[in-house]
Order: structure tokens, then sequence, then C-alpha cells
């Protein structure tokens, strides 16, 4: 895959509001809006690009990602956006759909987080190359660049994923730094974790 292009797609901004630190993440995707909206509520299609999820997927019901964070459905509007917690109360996670020109849809992220694990936007890499990573599948899966045989572990551990997630931690420092929301010493502490977890073995950038 052309990392760059996928890179370059998302626009991503970081902001803070008092002890609440959000990410925004925006990318058009080449398909209509009801088949986003499947792709990323249907459990069965969902295991084919992310991860699977089981729990009662309606309003007031709760949901678990295999091996990852779970939380409750708080609101859900078909096919415009749903809104959920996220590993926590205080971790609120908000997808929102809208058409786009022609067979596209336009895709936002937003993840806010009050008291988030790092200071400041600094916090925006524990969570920012992982989203990222969800967004690179589902592009893939949409474009039917995913087969059946396309396991989404095996590939986020692929040397291609990992080297895609290291172009996505430098995209997310500079987002971080432009936004002024954080010190560079708790955003040089945070950089060193990301890389730990996204990219092991690599020494973090200066």
């Amino acid at each position: 895959m052309d990392i760059l292009e996928h890179i370059t797609a998302v626009q991503r901004e970081v902001t803070r509001t008092g002890e609440t630190a959000s990410v925004l993440m925006r990318r058009s995707y080449q398909a209509e809006i009801e088949d986003v909206w499947d792709a990323l509520t249907d459990p069965e299609r969902m295991a084919r690009w992310f991860s699977p999820v089981t729990g009662e997927l309606k309003v007031g019901g709760t949901f678990q990602i295999q091996g990852n964070a779970g939380g409750e459905i708080i609101e859900c509007e078909p096919p415009k956006r749903y809104k959920v917690t996220f590993g926590g109360p205080t971790s609120l996670l908000e997808v929102r759909l809208t058409p786009g020109p022609g067979e596209t849809t336009e895709f936002e992220l937003e993840h806010s987080m009050e008291g988030p694990p790092a200071p400041g936007g600094a916090g925006a890499l524990y969570v920012g190359p992982g989203w990222d990573g969800a967004i690179l599948g589902l592009g893939l899966y949409l474009a039917g660049e995913l087969t059946t045989d396309d396991d989404p572990t095996e590939m986020a551990n692929s040397p291609e994923v990992v080297r895609y997630n290291e172009q996505s931690i430098y995209a997310w420092i500079d987002v971080i730094r432009a936004s002024g929301t954080t010190s560079e010493q708790d955003l040089k502490a945070t950089i060193e974790i990301a890389m730990a977890q996204y990219v092991p073995g690599k020494t973090p950038p200066e």
C-alpha cells in the first residue's frame, strides 16, 4: 500500500478544554453512507477489518472489542452517528458520517478524554495512532483490498503496518506541537511510550 497516501488522507486535530483533551480525525471514503455505516456497525463486517465485537449493540447496551476496550452505547442515529463510552465513563467516542460528493462518505471520529493518561494534548499519542490503524483498515476493506483470508490482527503486526504506525506517530507529533496543548517535556515522554507500543524496537525521534 501507499503509506504516505493513507497518512495524508486523514486530517487530524488536537484540542484541550480544561482537563479534557480531544482528538478529531476526518477522512473521505469512496463508498455510499449506508455501506460505510454497515461496515462500522455490523459485527460480521467489523471482524473483517477491525476486530471481533460482542454485546447488545443498541442504545443502552454495552459492547466489548476483543482484546481491547469496551463501553456503553449512549446515542445512535443510523446512518449518521453514534456515541459510546470507550474504556471508561469519561472517555467518549463519537463517529459521524455525512454524504460527500458522488458516491463518497465523509467520516469523522472524535475521541474526548477527561484527565487522559498523559498531560494535555500529549494524550493523543495514546489513542491517535490506534485510530489511524482502524481508519486504514476500514479504507482497505471498503476499497475491496482485503480478502476473506486477511486477518486484521496479523495485519496489525505486519512490517508494512508497523511502518505505517511510525508515520502516524510523526503526524500526531506535528499536530500536537501545533496545538500548543502540552509541554515539550510531557510530549517527549509520551512519544517514547507510543513508539514502544506501536513501533517496538524503533528509536524515538528527537
